[in-house]
Parts: structure tokens; C-alpha cells; sequence
């Protein structure tokens, strides 16, 4: 796994069309118990190299109920991007994850794993890969029907502080699914 790793941060697929460079983010272990799919690594991500760290990893570890020790274990928690470098910033907020990351690497890094009881799928585009005809209409829908695709998959939001306005207008998701999130994360851990 770690060898797998090492190939992917040394990746220049996408370099031309990367406004700070390549600069691959991914992490795990073969004794990863929970995969984080989601979109792409944010600009600080990026600058720091470290995923989700940020607000949105700081509101990601709040809704899972764990300390950032227990995120940061490979054992525990791995980190599958859609797009493995930060795509650059666009109108809203981010530009969508490359399309070339995740049907060039997804695969073999899932050939790796041999402990993962459960997959996150933070955010639409990653829901749309792995749900694929089982994805429902939106991602208010996936999230809000999350038990549909357990026990290997948990949809969720992006945590996002430009998510703000969708978490106050959906508080059945703080107050009913991110319970049951962090149930299943404390079995599991």
C-alpha cells in the first residue's frame, strides 16, 4: 500500500491544468476501517499537504465524533479523493475534482485494502462514482436515505462552511443522521 502511495504523489497527469501544481493527497493503510471519498483536496489541503485540514476537517471530525489523533491514524481512516490535487478556485467555491485521478488510481488503492467496513461518500460527486444507479436525485436525497446504502456506504454532505446554508436548511441532518454517523464510527473504531 504504501509503495501504491508513493507512486500516486509523484503523479503529473494533470500538472498543465493545476493553477498551484500537482500535488497529490491521499493516505491509508491495508488496516484502513473507513474510507473518505470525496471531492478534491482544498487549497489549504494542498498548501499544508495534509487533507481536511481546515474548517471543513474540523466540522468533518465533529460530525464523526473523533479526535484528530484518531482521523489521522491510516489504521483508522483513509483518504480516497475524487481528485487527488486541489483543482484551483472557481465562481462558488472549488473547480470540480479532475476527472483523470479517480479511474487511474481508484482501483489499485482499493486492491489494497483488506479491513474496510465502511465507505464516506462526502459530497455529490463522490455519491454519483460509488452509488452509481442506486444514487438517488440529489444529495439532500442520498443523505437523507443514507440507511439505504449501509452497511458499506454513508453518504454525507460536504462540511464545508460554503455548505452552511444547506446544513440550516436541512437540521434533520445534525440532529437525526450525524447520531447515527457517530454510532457507527464508534463500533467500527
Amino acid at each position: 500500500m504504501q509503495q501504491l502511495i508513493k507512486e500516486i504523489k509523484t503523479c503529473t497527469l494533470c500538472a498543465d491544468f493545476l493553477p498551484l501544481g500537482p500535488k497529490p493527497i491521499v493516505s491509508g493503510s491495508k488496516n484502513s476501517k473507513i474510507v473518505m471519498v470525496s471531492q478534491a483536496p482544498g487549497k489549504r489541503a494542498h498548501i499544508q499537504n495534509k487533507a481536511w485540514y481546515d474548517p471543513s476537517g474540523k466540522k468533518l471530525r465533529e460530525w464523526l465524533g473523533v479526535t484528530e489523533h484518531q482521523f489521522y491514524d491510516p489504521d483508522n481512516f483513509a483518504v480516497l479523493p475524487m481528485g487527488f490535487c486541489y483543482p484551483g478556485k472557481g465562481k462558488t467555491g472549488d473547480l470540480p475534482p479532475r476527472n483523470e485521478c479517480a479511474p487511474l488510481w481508484h482501483q489499485r488503492v482499493w486492491g489494497q485494502f483488506k479491513n474496510v467496513k465502511l465507505v464516506l461518500l462526502i459530497g455529490k460527486y463522490a455519491q454519483d462514482q460509488y452509488l452509481g444507479a442506486t444514487s438517488r436525485k440529489n444529495l439532500t436525497d442520498n443523505v437523507a436515505h443514507y440507511r439505504d446504502f449501509l452497511p458499506r456506504y454513508f453518504p454525507l454532505p460536504h462540511p464545508s462552511p460554503v455548505n452552511h446554508f444547506w446544513r440550516s436548511k436541512n437540521p434533520w441532518y445534525e440532529d437525526a443522521v450525524v447520531p447515527a454517523l457517530q454510532k457507527r464510527v464508534r463500533q467500527l473504531l
